[in-house]
């Protein structure tokens, strides 16, 4: 079957089509809160246009959503556009794991069904979103738990917009640590910076848990971050999209 996947989070809206268990394209729009159901169904449309996906050929529509003004307009938007009603990743849905905090953003819970579906567990799932989370799947496969700190983008705004002799800057790694130039101590801080903290975060959490883990890392930033951590960290830009198609699945009526 071939089903819609749409992750909405603070930042960018996460758009995919995944055809019996295999993604076919992902693609992001930008969380824009003021858009109506109709300008949202019009660019849903553009995208599965551009992939050439057959509106007709959809079987289904699955979403996950961090902010919940969003959440109806783009259920409203795809049965607008496609006449199927979206399943909504949230309170009664049957994921297949024991998830032991309470109220658990729906993102992180399609991150952890995707990371034992995919890799197994135990496992470290990273999303480097506007936050970057990092939460844990035991070697029960019980989602315990993880921590939440400034995304890469939202840091870089705040050292920007929070001083006054330092500019604006593109996201890059420099070549090296030590710099002279501002440009490049700001680059290296914020890439490297992160890169060390998820290094840093990730050997706190596995001398917690006791043994080792598989790390996933997802996100659109992941990329330009993760290639200079000393951990051996898968990128899967699919990620979520793998979750969610994991969930439509579980909870598929005929």
């Amino acid at each position: 079957m071939k089903i819609l996947t749409i992750d909405i989070g603070n930042s960018n809206i996460c758009i995919g089509c995944v055809n019996d268990h295999q993604v076919e394209f992902v693609e992001r729009l930008h969380s824009d809160r003021n858009k109506t159901d109709l300008e949202f169904a019009v660019l849903v449309k553009m995208v599965l246009e551009l992939h050439q996906v057959d509106i007709n050929a959809l079987h289904g529509s699955i979403i996950s959503s961090v902010v919940p003004p969003l959440t109806d307009l783009l259920c409203n938007a795809v049965e607008k556009l496609t006449g199927i009603r979206s399943l909504v990743v949230g309170p009664g849905i049957k994921t297949g794991i024991n998830i032991l905090p309470q109220g658990v953003g729906a993102d992180l819970v399609v991150g952890a069904v995707a990371a034992i579906e995919f890799y197994g567990a135990p496992a470290i799932i990273i999303d480097m979103g506007t936050a970057t989370t990092m939460t844990v799947v035991n070697r029960e496969k019980h989602f315990i738990g993880g921590i939440i700190y400034p995304g890469v983008s939202l840091a870089l705004q705040s050292l920007e917009s929070g001083t006054a002799q330092l500019p604006h800057i593109q996201l890059i790694a420099p070549k090296k640590v030590i710099n002279m130039e501002t440009i490049d101590s700001m680059q290296a801080g914020v890439v490297y910076g992160n890169a060390g903290a998820m290094d840093a975060l990730i050997d706190r959490m596995q001398a917690e848990l006791g043994y080792e883990t598989t790390v996933i890392a997802s996100g659109g930033l992941a990329p330009l971050i993760v290639p200079h951590c000393r951990h051996d960290i898968i990128i899967d830009d699919e990620l979520l999209l793998k979750g969610l198609d994991t969930l439509f699945y579980k909870n598929y009526k005929v």
